[in-house]
């Protein structure tokens, strides 16, 4: 069975090329921690904009 390969991971979550991937010193290990820790940058926007709107965070009646 194949490995994991950071680059498809940032693609996965829709980072640049190389926004993790090409910091100077780690290792792919380390990598893939920095990624699996990561947010997902469209997630994160879609739950502040949710946040943001006034009544989008109302108990179901």
């Amino acid at each position: 069975m194949g490995r994991l390969n950071p680059p498809f991971v940032e693609w996965l979550m829709g980072l640049p090329p190389g926004y993790v991937t090409d910091t100077p010193g780690l290792s792919r290990t380390a990598q893939l921690k920095a990624l699996g820790n990561g947010v997902i940058p469209q997630q994160a926007a879609y739950a502040l904009r949710l946040m943001a709107t006034p009544g989008s965070l109302a108990p179901a009646a």
